[in-house]
């Protein structure tokens, strides 16, 4: 095994994880700017990066069986120049069809990262847990930073400035890879370093079925968490945000940054536990906590928030872990493009739901109402997920 090799993979894998996220979550904010410049509501410009977060799902299945089929190695690079590219364009965008179509791009391109990129780094690591804990730290980092991020540069530089930096630093990452690759100081890997026993086959199904459904719904979760909050901050926070832009969007970035080391509990007790139940565990705690979020304000609403996105962080690598435990080495990255097909395309009818319900109502109650009935289908459907136990003993003894 190539440790240096491995360790700029490690590196890159994390990297791509934060700028998937960082770019995904950069109109959420921009968004409250661009009101006055196109004179559309809040829930007319919203509707513009739906085609992106779709195809940010949609396109993850084929991205990975590219990567299974093709390289992983160069889909990473292709992830970070497109979206730079992308990126730039939607900075450079004259109208809000420009705009939709240059989100489209950057949805795209992005969709290449959770498939290839997580199956990338399970490939390389020696205990699957830790590696996915800290990976899903980056990409919190990337999910906490992109408000604070859009939120600066628009309020600095104009809202543009919020896509084209961000947008050439991936571009900066695309050239450093490639150059690596070129030159030899990445040598590409086609199997685990680490073998683990492959389970039994019907378990394999049972739980493709199984975490489909929750999947699924955890994506809606997400989305529409991660779509509502600069706005729900704003309208319930005005004693916190000071009406601020920077404000709305330093707070929006404090919940993703403090909830984020959540990730590396949620892989180390994935390495050493049955991880259906440490995953049923994260969604059980929050169906009251969205529940209640339905009437919060100011400080209570600020901690509920962080309680929903610290168990999200905390389900994340248990439920990458699971679906990887389930899925031949040879078919992963087309595994996790199917997932994020579901978590992160057809989920996507999380952030039509905030437009609808904000349009119709002015406000978010029944959104919570929804968002609290999926966490309970989530944790109804992991009762019924295999026992893992002798598998995950394995690994966790491994790992210590």
């Amino acid at each position: 095994m190539n440790k240096a090799s491995t360790r700029w993979a490690m590196f890159f894998a994390n990297i791509g994880h934060t700028m998937t996220h960082l770019m995904m979550l950069l109109y959420p904010t921009v968004v409250l700017t661009l009101g006055p410049v196109f004179a559309l509501s809040y829930g007319e410009l919203m509707w513009l990066s739906v085609p992106g977060l779709v195809l940010y799902g949609l396109a993850a299945l084929p991205a990975g069986w590219l990567g299974d089929r093709w390289s992983a190695e160069r889909m990473m690079v292709l992830f970070f120049a497109g979206s730079g590219l992308a990126a730039i364009a939607t900075g450079l965008a004259g109208s809000p069809a420009g705009i939709a179509l240059g989100l489209g791009l950057v949805g795209f391109f992005g969709s290449i990262y959770h498939p290839v990129g997580t199956a990338w780094l399970v490939r390389h690591a020696q205990n699957r847990g830790r590696m996915l804990g800290w990976n899903g730290i980056f990409g919190s980092l990337g999910v906490g930073a992109g408000p604070f991020v859009a939120a600066s540069l628009a309020s600095v530089y104009g809202w543009r400035a919020a896509f084209i930096v961000p947008g050439l630093f991936c571009l900066v990452l695309a050239a450093a890879l490639a150059l690596l690759l070129r030159g030899g100081g990445m040598v590409p890997v086609t199997a685990d370093v680490r073998p683990r026993p492959e389970p039994d086959s019907a378990d394999v199904r049972r739980a493709f079925m199984l975490l489909s459904v929750t999947m699924l719904c955890a994506g809606i979760v997400f989305q529409a968490l991660t779509n509502v909050l600069p706005k729900l901050f704003e309208q319930r926070l005005p004693a916190l945000t000071h009406g601020g832009l920077v404000g709305t969007g330093g707070l929006v970035s404090l919940v993703f940054i403090a909830s984020a080391g959540f990730q590396m509990m949620g892989g180390l007790l994935a390495d050493r536990f049955p991880m259906k139940w440490i995953y049923l565990a994260c969604w059980a705690v929050q169906m009251p906590v969205l529940f209640a979020a339905m009437r919060l304000f100011e400080l209570p609403l600020l901690a509920a928030s962080f309680v929903c996105f610290a168990m999200i962080a905390a389900a994340t690598p248990t439920e990458n872990a699971l679906l990887a435990h389930y899925t031949p080495a040879r078919w992963r990255a087309t595994a996790f493009g199917a997932k994020f097909l579901l978590s992160l395309g057809v989920s996507a009818l999380g952030v039509p739901l905030v437009a609808v319900v904000y349009d119709r109502s002015g406000d978010f109650l029944w959104l919570f109402a929804v968002l609290s009935m999926l966490a309970a289908v989530i944790v109804a459907t992991a009762v019924l997920l295999p026992r893992e136990r002798a598998a995950t003993a394995v690994i966790g003894a491994a790992a210590e």
